[in-house]
């Protein structure tokens, strides 16, 4: 798979969402997974025995947390090749103003 849109493409052929729940259930998904991630990742940090199965499982957590955010992204009606877009256009611009660091959405 060598493009977002591309996964996002072939990712919405396996949604399963119930129309009435669109938005609400990929979100919910997606802090689901990022949390079994975090869980792996405080597994490393405490140096529980495995490291590349615990990496392997990182990746696949990577994964999970990358179908959800295809399927908001359909619910919401955007692909995500521009949310990429729009999220470095918005990096750039900090790093410009030096305005990485620090709080807040609208630095």
């Amino acid at each position: 798979m060598n493009s977002f849109d591309a996964y996002q493409e072939a990712a919405r052929k396996t949604a399963f969402c119930p129309p009435e729940h669109k938005i609400t259930y990929p979100a919910i998904g997606l802090a689901g997974e990022a949390g079994e991630l975090a869980n792996k990742v405080k597994k490393l940090l405490r140096g529980d025995t495995n490291r590349a199965e615990l990496e392997a499982g990182i990746r696949a957590e990577m994964g999970d947390i990358l179908w959800y955010l295809a399927a908001l992204a359909d619910d919401l009606g955007v692909s995500l090749s521009q949310i990429a877009g729009e999220n470095i256009e918005k990096l750039a611009s900090r790093y410009e103003r030096d305005a990485l660091r620090g709080a807040g959405d609208h630095r």
